[in-house]
C-alpha cells in the first residue's frame, strides 16, 4: 500500500499543493475507473478527462498508464525519509519511524475507501500487483537507507542499510499493514491512529505475549 495524506500535502508553495492535488486527482481517478472497468479497460484519456485535465498533464506526472494505478502517492516516501532524519536525536529509530509513519496516515479514515480499491485493482491484476510490490519493496529499502544514516550520525556516517534499518523497515511497513487490518475490521471499536500506536507501543515493548 502506498501512503497518501491530505496533511503531506498542505506543506510547500501554492505551486507544490497544486502538483501534489493533479497528481492525487490523476490517482484518485485512475484507481476509481480501474475498480469500476477493470484496469486493461482503462485508457489515459479516460483517466485525465475524470481528473479533469489534459493527456499531456497526465505524462507530465506518469510514465506510463500503468504508474497511475500502482503509486498512489510518489512523494510519501520521501516526506518519510526526510522525517527520519530530521526527528529529534532524542528519539529512537523506531519512534522516529512511527511518528514519520503517523504524520503520513494522520488522513487514513477518510482515506480508507480508496485504499481499498486500490489494493482490489492491484489483486486483480498480476502485472499490476507485481509492479505494487517491486514499488514496495523499493520504498522501503529507501526507508532502511535513512535509518542507517540516522544510526551512523554519530559513527562512520556510510550510511550502508545493515541488519538493523532493514528489519525496522520491514517491521514497520507490517506493522502499518497490520494496523490498516485490525482498525478496517474493528472500525466502530478504535479510531485508526489509536491501534496504529498501541500496534507500535507492543514493538516497542518487545512484542510481549498478551495476558491471559
Amino acid at each position: 500500500m502506498q501512503l497518501m495524506s491530505e496533511k503531506g500535502a498542505a506543506g510547500g508553495g501554492l505551486r507544490e499543493r497544486k502538483k501534489r492535488a493533479t497528481r492525487a486527482a490523476l490517482a484518485e481517478a485512475a484507481v476509481r475507473l480501474a475498480a469500476e472497468h477493470g484496469a486493461d479497460k482503462v485508457t489515459v484519456e479516460a483517466i485525465s478527462a475524470a481528473a479533469g485535465v489534459s493527456v499531456r498533464t497526465f505524462f507530465n506526472y506518469f510514465d506510463s498508464r500503468d504508474d497511475a494505478f500502482v503509486v498512489i502517492d510518489a512523494d510519501a516516501g520521501a516526506r518519510m525519509r526526510r522525517a527520519v532524519l530530521d526527528a529529534p536525536a532524542a528519539l529512537s529509530p523506531l519512534e522516529a519511524l512511527r511518528d514519520a509513519m503517523a504524520a503520513e496516515l494522520a488522513e487514513a479514515e477518510q482515506q480508507h475507501e480508496l485504499w481499498r480499491l486500490h489494493a482490489e485493482v492491484l489483486h486483480a491484476s498480476p502485472h499490476l500487483l507485481a509492479r505494487g510490490v517491486g514499488a514496495h519493496m523499493a520504498a522501503e529499502a529507501d526507508l532502511a537507507v535513512a535509518l542507517a544514516e540516522r544510526l551512523c550520525a554519530t559513527g562512520d556516517g556510510t550510511g550502508t542499510p545493515g541488519l538493523y534499518p532493514r528489519l525496522l523497515a520491514a517491521v514497520a511497513g507490517a506493522a502499518v499493514r497490520t494496523s490498516v487490518d485490525h482498525w478496517s475490521a474493528h472500525q466502530q471499536e478504535a479510531a485508526f491512529l489509536d491501534v496504529f500506536h498501541e500496534v507500535f507501543s507492543l514493538l516497542a515493548a518487545g512484542l510481549p505475549a498478551p495476558s491471559a
